[in-house]
C-alpha cells in the first residue's frame, strides 16, 4: 500500500513537460523578472541574515551514507612550520598563504539539484537516469541554476506558532500547519516563492554546542501529503532547517525519503536543506515581516548534484 500511496501522490504533482521537453530547472521557472525585481522592493532595512553554517569539521555529517564534513588545510601559510632561510626571506618581504577545502557537496547548507533522486529509473522531465554517471549528470546538473534561485522568500516559523522551541522528533508538518502558521504570520505564500520551514529541529544541537546524530536521529519535517499543496502554490523551491526537509522516519516505509521522490523527480522542485534559521526567525517575530528578499545561488560545479551555499534573506 505504501508504494501504491507513493506513486499516486507522485503522478498527482508531476510537472513533466510542462515548460517543454528540454527543461532542467523545474519549478524555478516560476521565478520570473518581474517576481524578482518585487521581492527586491522587500528589502527596506538593510538587514541581511546569513542562511549557511559553518564549513568546518565540527558538523553535521556522521559519516554515514559516504557523507563527512568539511576538511580545511592549509597548502602555503607563514605560521607554525620550520622554515628554509629562502622561505623566512620571503615571509620578510613578499609573500602569502593558501587553503584548501575537501567536502562532499551535500555535507552543509546545500540545495539538491534536479538530478539527485531518481524514481523508476527516471530523474526530473523524463530523463533517465543512466545520464548521471561517474563524471557528473548530463541533464539537471545544479550548475543549470546558477543564476535562477534569487526572489521572494518567506519563512513559516512552524515551531513558533505552536509555541515550542523545536516541534517534537517524527512530527509530521500537514497542510492544515503550514497554512495556519502563515494565517497567523499575515503572510501569504505565492506562485515564485522560496519557502523556507522552521521546525526548530537545529535548535537543539545549536544550543547544546554537538552537531552528533543531527543526520541519524528522528526529526520534525514535512509530510509526503504536503507535495500537492506546495505544487498547487506553485512554489519554486523549498528550504529547512533539518537533515531532509521531509520528517524522519518516513511516512511510507520502505522509501526513506517519499517527499523527495514527489518533490525532485517528479514535481521539479528543488529542495535546499540544513539551513540556519534562527537570527532571521527571531527577527521575522519581530518586526512581523515573514517575506523577504532571498539570495541563495548555488556554485557552478559542472555536472554536480548539489552544492554548498550560504544564502542571504535581506530585509
Amino acid at each position: 500500500m505504501s508504494e501504491d500511496a507513493l506513486r499516486k501522490l507522485a503522478l498527482q504533482v508531476r510537472n513533466w513537460g510542462t515548460w517543454g521537453p528540454d527543461d532542467e530547472l523545474g519549478t524555478l521557472n516560476y521565478i520570473t523578472p518581474e517576481t524578482i525585481a518585487a521581492a527586491c522592493r522587500l528589502a527596506t532595512t538593510g538587514k541581511v541574515f546569513a542562511l549557511g553554517i559553518p564549513l568546518q569539521r565540527e558538523g553535521p555529517q556522521s559519516g554515514t551514507r559516504q557523507r563527512f564534513n568539511p576538511i580545511h588545510a592549509m597548502f602555503r601559510d607563514g605560521g607554525d612550520r620550520p622554515k628554509t632561510p629562502a622561505e623566512v626571506a620571503e615571509m620578510q618581504g613578499y609573500g602569502g598563504s593558501d587553503d584548501w577545502i575537501v567536502m562532499p557537496l551535500q555535507s552543509v547548507t546545500q540545495w539538491d539539484s534536479l538530478a539527485h533522486i531518481f524514481y523508476e529509473g527516471k530523474m526530473w522531465n523524463g530523463y533517465s537516469a543512466d545520464l548521471v554517471t561517474s563524471s557528473g549528470a548530463a541533464k539537471n546538473s545544479i550548475d543549470k541554476t546558477r543564476d535562477k534561485i534569487v526572489g521572494r522568500g518567506v519563512l513559516l516559523d512552524v515551531a513558533r506558532h505552536k509555541s515550542v522551541r523545536a516541534l517534537e522528533p517524527g512530527y509530521a508538518i500537514t497542510v492544515a500547519d503550514l497554512e495556519a502558521t502563515a494565517a497567523a504570520q499575515k503572510v501569504e505564500v505565492r506562485r515564485g516563492d522560496i519557502l523556507l520551514i522552521r521546525t526548530g529541529h537545529m535548535s537543539r544541537y545549536l544550543d547544546k554546542g554537538d552537531w552528533r546524530h543531527y543526520d541519524l536521529d528522528d526529526a520534525p519535517g514535512v509530510s509526503v501529503h504536503t507535495a500537492p499543496w506546495m505544487h498547487a502554490k506553485q512554489i519554486a523551491a523549498v528550504a529547512s532547517d533539518n537533515y531532509a526537509v521531509e520528517v524522519r522516519p518516513s511516512e511510507l516505509p520502505p522509501f526513506r525519503s517519499p517527499f523527495h521522490i514527489c518533490a525532485i523527480p517528479n514535481m521539479g522542485l528543488t529542495l535546499g536543506e540544513i539551513f540556519f534559521l534562527e537570527e532571521l526567525a527571531a527577527d521575522c517575530a519581530a518586526d512581523g515581516r515573514y517575506a523577504f528578499l532571498l539570495v541563495a545561488p548555488p556554485l557552478p560545479v559542472t555536472k554536480a548534484v548539489g552544492t554548498p551555499i550560504n544564502p542571504y534573506a535581506l530585509k
